[in-house]
């Protein structure tokens, strides 16, 4: 826009012909924003806050007289301030440049006031000192001119032909080749011994390789003579392993065919005589339960008939009594009793002859001829008990 002025961020905007700046001050001072400002009647300046250089170049007397040459630099700039700029203003705004030479200049005086007070090797020693008062004997009057020092650097110092830094650092160049011969003899040591032990090394192993090669070389026979007995081992082993394999072969197939035989064979044999001794105690369990059965019913018929023949069997006893002299005592009491002997008679004979057929059939035979007649021959009196024909009763 016309009329409207704006400063670099490095630029102070020094604005004149209008009401006065800070401080009584001829101009006003804008940094960091615009302003507009009347054409013809205000007049723009810019005054640079950008970093500037200055390089002194001085030759100096020490306090012991001898001369030196300096060489330093100064950065330095116009201070940020509203002060510093209307004060730099005011002495460079029309030629810039001549921050650079007054700054030198100043720095020249001071630079030769401290090192007329210093001595040479003070001020080769320490050279940060001499920086660190240059700059605060120079402060205060580089801040009346609104600029400010960032840093000093001496640069190098040099006595020219008089050699006294040189005869100075005599002694250190000395120690320092004493050092450099003893490190250099270190390391000649050094490296005779590790040639040496790299000697003794390849010593080693060449007497390690040698044990090395010989036990690789008896290796290597012994392998070889392994090699040629494998043969025959190798075969024997082989056969030894087919007649075993062989073996097994013919256990398993004896093994199978007696499972065979088994299977074909024993079983149904096992079979046959298990149906066949199952048959026949069944047959005999048959025949057991027929004999049993038909004894029962001989002893049943057997008692019947007994009991059949009991009357007659009493009737032949009582008749055999009938020719024999009996006296009776006591009455028909007494015919009693010889009736009720008579009946025990019979019952002891029923007894005995059905013991005898019992026995009989226990031994598993029929009566033979002439043992199934034993009740009739007792019924027709054959058979009697043995008596004296005679019988007291009482």
């Amino acid at each position: 826009m016309f009329g409207y002025r704006v400063p670099a961020p490095d630029e102070a905007m020094l604005i004149s012909g209008g009401r006065r700046g800070l401080g009584g001050a001829p101009f006003r001072v804008v940094t960091g924003h615009g302003k507009f400002v009347l054409p013809v009647f205000r007049k723009v300046r810019f005054l640079t806050l950008s970093m500037c250089e200055s390089e002194v170049t001085e030759t100096c007397v020490t306090r012991q007289g001898i001369a030196l040459h300096v060489r330093a630099v100064i950065a330095f700039k116009v201070g940020n301030d509203h002060e510093s700029i209307i004060n730099a203003g005011q002495r460079f705004l029309s030629d810039q440049e001549q921050m650079s030479v007054l700054t030198g200049r100043i720095f020249a005086g001071h630079l030769r006031a401290i090192i007329g007070s210093m001595t040479v090797e003070e001020i080769v020693t320490e050279r940060q000192k001499l920086a660190a008062e240059v700059l605060d004997t120079s402060k205060t009057e580089m801040a009346k001119i609104g600029l400010t020092v960032d840093s000093l650097q001496i640069q190098s110092i040099d006595d020219g032909d008089t050699g006294y830094i040189d005869a100075m650092s005599a002694p250190h160049k000395a120690a320092i080749q004493r050092q450099a011969q003893i490190a250099q003899a270190q390391a000649t040591q050094a490296a005779t011994q590790a040639e040496q032990a790299a000697a003794r090394a390849q010593a080693e192993y060449a007497r390690q390789t040698a044990v090395v090669k010989a036990e690789y070389s008896a290796e290597v026979d012994r392998a070889q003579a392994r090699a040629a007995q494998a043969g025959p081992l190798a075969q024997a082993d082989a056969q030894q392993e087919v007649l075993a394999a062989q073996t097994e072969l013919a256990q398993r197939q004896a093994l199978l065919r007696q499972q065979q035989l088994v299977a074909e064979i024993v079983k149904p044999a096992e079979a046959d005589a298990e149906r066949v001794r199952i048959l026949a105690a069944a047959e005999a369990q048959r025949m057991k339960i027929q004999a049993e059965a038909a004894a029962s019913y001989d002893r049943v018929a057997l008692d019947r008939m007994l009991i059949d023949q009991l009357p007659q069997i009493v009737k032949e006893a009582a008749g055999g009594l009938a020719g024999a002299n009996v006296n009776v005592l006591n009455g028909a009491d007494g015919l009693g009793e010889i009736a009720a002997g008579l009946v025990s008679q019979g019952l002891t004979i029923l007894d005995s002859v059905r013991q005898d057929l019992s026995n009989q059939n226990a031994d598993g035979r029929r009566p033979e001829e002439g043992e199934d007649d034993v009740l009739p021959r007792l019924a027709a009196g054959k058979e009697q008990p043995s008596t004296d024909g005679r019988e007291d009763i009482d």
